[in-house]
């Protein structure tokens, strides 16, 4: 057959949502500039990390994500073996992730995120408005996988230490930082002509608001969780990132988060939650854009 008329395979729900999972976590690596975080600018806070090892990390997980919404597709239902299922893919794709970054932990809370999400839009695509969906991802958080060995985790700790709300709670509760803060400002932004870069920035402040980000804690104790929820709040009292007001404010923020070495690595996991609900309506030509 002559290779120009060759056709490309249509590609399938489970390959649709791996690619959007994928494109989330990049575009959230990729967003400039960022408090203490990996960007287009540099590592952050962070010693150990650089942007391509989080491009790599995230194409690393592409697999894992296919593999999740096929179970999703296979089992057809919210129950104990679609969770188990999950937890073993998860842990499959969190190892393959490990060897990508020679053991460095880089998407770790967005495989939980971004797993029960995508395998949330594989069980409905017709229906993934942002409410709906995140009930769904609820649903699948709230089973406990029997087949989980509890480890040592920094998340643990803070959680222990300071009860925050940690990853696993803000999935088992809708991801009300998404819900509340991230999707309604990413949509205010954008309706102001803020910009796409400038409104998922404001969607990633809008997050550290409110958010009691662990890795934050873990780093920098309450000082710097305060620092940063104010910081975030000042940057959009000030206009948000497409004004000059709020610039400043968001380089001043950077600065301090710098110095207290706190990273808010759970905010940008849930920024990439946020990117990927708002994906879907384009993709799939469902209401995701409904809060």
């Amino acid at each position: 057959m002559h290779a120009f008329n060759l056709q490309a395979k249509p590609l399938s729900l489970a390959d649709r949502l791996a690619d959007l999972a994928v494109d989330a976590l990049i575009d959230e690596a990729d967003l400039s500039p960022k408090p203490a975080l990996v960007d287009r600018r540099g590592n952050g806070a962070h010693s150990d990390l650089h942007l391509g090892l989080m491009h790599a990390s995230a194409l690393s997980l592409w697999p894992m994500f296919k593999e999740m919404a096929e179970a999703a597709v296979q089992f057809a239902e919210i129950g104990q073996p679609l969770r188990e299922a999950l937890g073993r893919i998860g842990r499959e794709g969190e190892a393959a992730m490990l060897r990508t970054t020679s053991g460095v932990n880089t998407h770790r809370g967005a495989i939980w995120a971004l797993g029960l999400l995508v395998t949330a839009a594989a069980l409905e695509p017709g229906n993934c408005s942002a409410a709906q969906l995140t009930v769904r991802a609820a649903k699948l958080a709230l089973i406990e996988d029997r087949n989980l060995v509890a480890q040592p985790s920094h998340g643990a700790q803070v959680a222990k230490r300071y009860g925050a709300m940690g990853a696993k709670e803000q999935a088992q509760l809708g991801f009300p930082a998404v819900m509340q803060k991230g999707l309604p400002q990413l949509h205010r932004s954008r309706a102001n002509a803020s910009g796409e870069q400038n409104a998922r920035l404001d969607a990633l402040l809008a997050i550290m608001t409110q958010l009691a980000d662990t890795c934050v804690l873990y780093r920098a104790g309450l000082e710097g969780l305060h620092a940063m929820q104010r910081g975030a709040q000042r940057v959009l009292d000030a206009g948000g990132s497409a004004s000059l007001a709020g610039r400043r404010c968001l380089h001043e923020l950077d600065q301090q988060l710098l110095q207290l070495n706190a990273s808010p690595g759970g905010a940008a996991d849930l920024l990439a939650a946020c990117l990927f609900i708002d994906s879907l309506e384009p993709a799939l030509g469902c209401e995701s854009r409904s809060v």
